[in-house]
C-alpha cells in the first residue's frame, strides 16, 4: 500500500521551489480542522418576499448565480479568472463556485460507480495534483472542501502535472478512483481551472457540462456558500516519483541498450524548458537518473508568475530561448513543456523547431514504422501537405474536429469500431497515444521520441532526429485571425452558432464561387476522411466548417475554416494557402461577400480581417 503524510497542523500549500516533488512519511493520527471562507450574500436570497416583482427579481439573480457556474465550463476543462490584474475580466473562478463544482463532481463519481457495480460504495477515493499558479493554495483547499461533502476520501499530490493526475488512477499502489487537474494550460498567471478524470480516461464536454449544470444549482440555491468542516486533514502522497519511475522504465525497456541498460542516455545532451511550470521533474527524475547530460535547460523551478515566458510549446520566445541553448550547448535535443505538460515540442540538434504540422508529422513517422497502415487523427486545421507525407508512409490520414478532447475521443471510436488508430494529435501539440491509455501526455510524446533517437544512433545514424520529417512541405502562407461575438456572455454561443450556420448554407448554396464545403457526416475535412462513419456521432462542443478553395489559373490552392472558441466568446478563422497573397485573397471575400454582405459584421468584430486585407501583406 502506498504510504500516506498528514500533519497535525494546517496543510501548507506554499509553492514548490527546489527540484522535487513531496515524500511520504509515515502516516500521523488525523486531526479535525475547520476551513472558512467569508462571502457576503445578497438580502435577495436571504428572505424572498411575496410581491410578483420581488420574487422575479429574486429569479433573476439566482439565474445570473447559475449562468455564472456554467460560464466557467470550456469544453472538457473548467477555467477561469482566479485573481485580479486582467483588464476587462472580473474573478470568477471563486473558492465557493470550485467547492460547488468538485462537491457535483465527487457525487458524479460515486453515482457511476454505484450504477457500474449495482450496489453502494465506500471510500470513493480522489486524487487532486495542481501546477505551481499562486491561486493553487487557496482552491485547493475549496476541492478538498467540495469532495469531502460529497463523501469522498481525498488525496493531495501537490505539484503534479495533468498526464500524472490521470496516471494516479491506474497505477499501483495508488489507483485511485478519480483525479482532478488545477490548472489553467498556458493562460496566465490570473486564470486557474480543472480537468477530470476517471480510469477511463478525461471526461467529455457533455459530461463536465452535466457537472456544472448541477454545481450551479448548489451554487445558486447555497446560503453559505462554503463553511465546511473537514473532519480529516487530506493525505500528502508522492505519487511523481511513481510516475516518473514509469517513464523511465519505458524508455529503458524500448531502448534495451546492449551496454548501459540503465543509462540508456549516457552520453546524449538533452536541454528541458519547463516554462517555471510542472515540467522540471522531468530533467531531475528522468533524464539526469538515465544518465543523460541536462546542463544548459531553463526555467525548471516551479514559479505560480511565469516570470519568464508563457508556458506554451507553441510560444515564440519559449521556442527561441530553447533553440538558442540547444545550439550553444551542441545539445541532441531541446524539450519545451506546457505549464502542466499534457503538451509539448521539441528542438531538434540542428536548432530546428519541431511542433504544429511538423511535431505530428515527426510522432507519425515513428509510429508508422511500429504500425504499418494505422490511422493519424488530427484535428482539421492542419495541411495538406501532412495529409500527404503520412499517406506517403501508408498511413491514413482522418481530419476532425478541433479540440484535443474531441481529437482523442475520436480515435477512441474508430478503435472500437475496428479502424486502427494509433495516434491522435491536435496542432497545438496536444498528443495521445493507443499505447498510453489514450492520454494526451506531453512528457511520454518526448519518451518516444527519445526512444528514437537513441535507436537511431545506436543503429549507427549520423543525423538527428529531425531528419525523419525532412521531406515533410510546409504551406506556403498559414494565418489564425479573431472575431470577437458582440453579445452578453450569456447568448455568446447562440450567436457564435448562428454566424458559423450562415456560413455552411451559404458556402452550400454555392454563393461563394470557387468554394466548396468540405463535408463528412456533422465534420468538415478533406478527402479519405473517416470521420463520424459511425452510427452515433459524438455531440458537438463547439461548431466549425472548412471549405477548399480554387480557382481556374490555379486549381485548388487553400482552404479557409471558421470554427466557435471552446475557451472564449469569439470564433477562429483559420486558412492556409499554396499560393502568395492567397491568404488575403481568401480574408478579402469572406469579409465583402459573406459578413458585410449578410449583416454578420453586426455581431462579430470583424476588425482583424479588416485590418490584413487592408495591410496588402500575406502573412
Amino acid at each position: 500500500m502506498a504510504s500516506h503524510s498528514t500533519s497535525t497542523s494546517p496543510v501548507s500549500f506554499q509553492n514548490n521551489s527546489v527540484k522535487s516533488f513531496p515524500t511520504s512519511t509515515t502516516a500521523k493520527p488525523l486531526q479535525t480542522i475547520l476551513i472558512r471562507f467569508s462571502f457576503s450574500l445578497s438580502s435577495s436570497k436571504v428572505a424572498p418576499l411575496k410581491s410578483s416583482s420581488t420574487t422575479n427579481y429574486n429569479q433573476i439573480v439566482v439565474d445570473e448565480e447559475m449562468d455564472r457556474i456554467r460560464r466557467l465550463q470550456n469544453g472538457s476543462d473548467v477555467r477561469g479568472v482566479a485573481l485580479e490584474g486582467e483588464k476587462g475580466r472580473s474573478v470568477d473562478l471563486t473558492p465557493p463556485a470550485v467547492e460547488a463544482i468538485a462537491e457535483s463532481f465527487g457525487e458524479w463519481v460515486i453515482n457511476g460507480l454505484e450504477k457500474e457495480r449495482g450496489r453502494g460504495v465506500e471510500d470513493v477515493k480522489v486524487s487532486l495534483g495542481r501546477d505551481p499558479r499562486v491561486s493553487g493554495g487557496s482552491l485547493s483547499v475549496a476541492v478538498f472542501a467540495g469532495l469531502a461533502r460529497a463523501g469522498c476520501l481525498v488525496f493531495d499530490m501537490g505539484l503534479a502535472t495533468t498526464p500524472a493526475c490521470f496516471m494516479s488512477t491506474i497505477l499501483p499502489p495508488f489507483s485511485y478512483d478519480a483525479s482532478i487537474m488545477m490548472t489553467a494550460s498556458h493562460l496566465p498567471y490570473t486564470r486557474n481551472g480543472l480537468k477530470f478524470f476517471t480510469k477511463k480516461g478525461g471526461l467529455t464536454s457533455p459530461k463536465v457540462e452535466e457537472i456544472c449544470d448541477k454545481a450551479a444549482r448548489k451554487y445558486a440555491n447555497r446560503l453559505a456558500k462554503v463553511s465546511t468542516l473537514l473532519n480529516t486533514v487530506p493525505s500528502r502522497v508522492d505519487f511523481m516519483s511513481i510516475y516518473a519511475k514509469y517513464l523511465r522504465d519505458i524508455i529503458k525497456e524500448r531502448v534495451n541498450h546492449p551496454i548501459h541498460y540503465d543509462t540508456p542516455l549516457q552520453g546524449f545532451q538533452i536541454i528541458v524548458n519547463a516554462g517555471n511550470g510542472s515540467g522540471g521533474f522531468f530533467t531531475w527524475d528522468v533524464l539526469d537518473k538515465l544518465g543523460a547530460d541536462t546542463f544548459g535547460s531553463l526555467h525548471l523551478n516551479p514559479d505560480g508568475r511565469f516570470p519568464n515566458h508563457i508556458p506554451n510549446p507553441e510560444d515564440e520566445t519559449a521556442i527561441a530561448l530553447t533553440r538558442k541553448a540547444v545550439l550553444e550547448n551542441s545539445a541532441d535535443l531541446g524539450i519545451v513543456f506546457d505549464t502542466d505538460v499534457d503538451r509539448s515540442g521539441v528542438v531538434d540538434n540542428r536548432g530546428n523547431p519541431i511542433n504544429g504540422d511538423k511535431l505530428i508529422a515527426l510522432i507519425s513517422a515513428i509510429v508508422l514504422r511500429e504500425h504499418p497502415g494505422t490511422t493519424i487523427v488530427t484535428d482539421a486545421r492542419t495541411s495538406m501537405a501532412l495529409t500527404r507525407f503520412i499517406t506517403s508512409r501508408g498511413g491514413q490520414h482522418c481530419l476532425y474536429r478541433v479540440g484535443y478532447r474531441n481529437v482523442i475521443d475520436k480515435g477512441v471510436q474508430l478503435n472500437k469500431d475496428g479502424i486502427e488508430a494509433h495516434v491522435m494529435m491536435e496542432t497545438t501539440g496536444h498528443g495521445a497515444l493507443k499505447e498510453n491509455y489514450f492520454l494526451d501526455d506531453g512528457a511520454y510524446m518526448v519518451v518516444k521520441i527519445i526512444i528514437e533517437m537513441v535507436r537511431m544512433k545506436i543503429a549507427g545514424a549520423e543525423e538527428g532526429i529531425g531528419s525523419l520529417i525532412n521531406d515533410l512541405d510546409e504551406p506556403l502562407e498559414s494565418l489564425e485571425l479573431r472575431m470577437n461575438i458582440i453579445s452578453e456572455p450569456r447568448h455568446a454561443k447562440a450567436k457564435g452558432i448562428e454566424a458559423i450556420e450562415a456560413f455552411r448554407q451559404y458556402i452550400q448554396e454555392g454563393r461563394l464561387e470557387g468554394w466548396e464545403l468540405d463535408s463528412c457526416g456533422d465534420c468538415w475535412v478533406s478527402d479519405g476522411c473517416l470521420v463520424d462513419s459511425n452510427d452515433s456521432p459524438a455531440a458537438i462542443d463547439a461548431y466549425m466548417y472548412r471549405a477548399q478553395v480554387s480557382d481556374g489559373e490555379h486549381g485548388e490552392h487553400g482552404w479557409i475554416q471558421l470554427r466557435q472558441s471552446i475557451h472564449n466568446p469569439n470564433i477562429a478563422v483559420n486558412m492556409q494557402s499554396m499560393i502568395p497573397g492567397g491568404c488575403q485573397s481568401m480574408a478579402k471575400v469572406l469579409r465583402d461577400k459573406f459578413l458585410i454582405a449578410n449583416g454578420i459584421d453586426k455581431i462579430l468584430d470583424i476588425t482583424q480581417i479588416d485590418k490584413f486585407v487592408r495591410s496588402g501583406l500575406a502573412k
